[in-house]
């Protein structure tokens, strides 16, 4: 709008006088006004209208803030759509919002970001599969003045002050969270093993930071409550969780192995034969999927198995309905949700504030445990998408 505006005031210096159709003669940006609008707004002599017009610090009218995700596919990226909605119906901004897929594809996201960029929103909302190849974008964006707003993930190791904040969840300590209640029920069993208690670690991807975080905040903690009951944890699996982990024996010597598993691809057959492979190791006692796809691919691994709930502890991460109903049944014994409705409200409200020069910082979106008995409790019910 802001745009618009400027090019009726230059009509108006130039020829001394508006013509009817000098607004519209040129492409109307993605994020304005209709052109009529312009039109109206020039009649009035140039200095008047330069001091009428609103600006973004003053007004929202005609702001868009665009959306790149990971995906569409979970209903995880449902719910933080639906919660980016709703603020921007509140703040009187348009909101868009495209992913990828799958959260494999991340040619497809770095083509998103570009189309993005192209329309020349206010402010972009990024949740990066992968920062390295993204950052050609990135910079695209921040020599364009576009300021990016990271969400879920958020956006480690762009160019320098390209990402004005983030709005997630900490990742890694929502990791911690889900070892700490973990431990509680495997314990026990743990301190009575005559052998060897392997704990299955079953993550997505070994790229995205929230991912990443989820899992190492698991496993660490888990080794530190371990360690501090006098026995010995040692790791296995996936070299990047390996190498990154703060467990120092890396191998099967440990009275506690961690078992790290990693998909070739996201494909929801690959985590549930992960799940299968790990279910089938004599020294199995609990299993951890540290998102949706990672619980669900658990879940469904161990439908003609049948140890979850029973031989196995089952823990996962996110909702939806599969997650949701082995909670129910017992097959899984809890999960950390995040906030994605507030994920989604926090991308869009900080995207604004950015744009309209105002100062952000990150914002910490939370996360809660939930279990059978405090699922519907009215400060978690909310964030239990279907």
């Amino acid at each position: 709008m802001k745009r618009k505006v400027l090019s009726a005031i230059l009509c108006f210096s130039m020829a001394g006088m508006l013509f009817a159709g000098c607004g519209n003669n040129q492409a109307a940006p993605a994020a304005t006004e209709p052109a009529d609008d312009a039109n109206t707004e020039a009649e009035e002599p140039a200095a008047d209208a330069q001091a009428q017009a609103p600006t973004k610090s003053e007004d929202n009218e005609g702001m868009m803030v665009y959306l790149v995700s990971k995906g569409f596919q979970h209903q995880y990226w449902q719910a933080v759509w639906q919660g980016a909605q709703e603020k921007a119906e509140e703040l009187g901004v348009e909101v868009q919002m495209q992913g990828p897929d799958t959260e494999s594809d991340i040619a497809q996201q770095v083509q998103m970001l570009n189309t993005a960029i192209q329309l020349q929103p206010d402010a972009i909302g990024l949740a990066a599969l992968d920062v390295s190849a993204l950052n050609d974008g990135i910079a695209q964006a921040q020599s364009a003045g576009i300021p990016i707003i990271g969400f879920d993930s958020g956006v480690p190791e762009a160019p320098e002050g390209a990402v004005y904040a983030n709005a997630a969840t900490d990742n890694y300590a929502a990791g911690a969270l889900a070892a700490e209640e973990t431990y509680k029920l495997i314990k026990d069993t743990i301190g009575s093993a005559q052998g060897s208690a392997r704990i299955g670690v079953m993550n997505q991807d070994a790229t995205a930071e929230s991912i990443i975080n989820r899992g190492l905040g698991f496993i660490d903690k888990m080794a530190e409550l371990v360690i501090a009951d006098g026995k010995t944890v040692s790791i296995v699996g996936n070299e990047k969780y390996v190498n990154d982990s703060m467990v120092t024996d890396k191998g099967e010597g440990g009275d506690v192995i961690l078992d790290v598993a990693v998909p070739s691809k996201v494909e929801a057959a690959l985590s549930s034969t992960d799940a299968q492979t790990l279910l089938n190791k004599e020294d199995i006692i609990c299993i951890y999927g540290s998102n949706q796809f990672s619980g669900e691919g658990l879940v469904n691994g161990d439908a003609n198995i049948g140890k979850l709930g029973k031989d196995v502890v089952g823990i996962a991460f996110d909702s939806g309905t599969v997650i949701k109903d082995a909670v129910k049944s017992g097959k899984l014994a809890g999960a950390v949700t995040q906030s994605p409705l507030d994920i989604g409200r926090k991308t869009v409200e900080l995207a604004v504030k950015a744009a309209k020069g105002e100062s952000v910082a990150d914002v910490d979106t939370g996360c809660q445990w939930f279990t059978a008995e405090n699922m519907e409790d009215p400060s978690i019910a909310p964030n239990l998408y279907d």
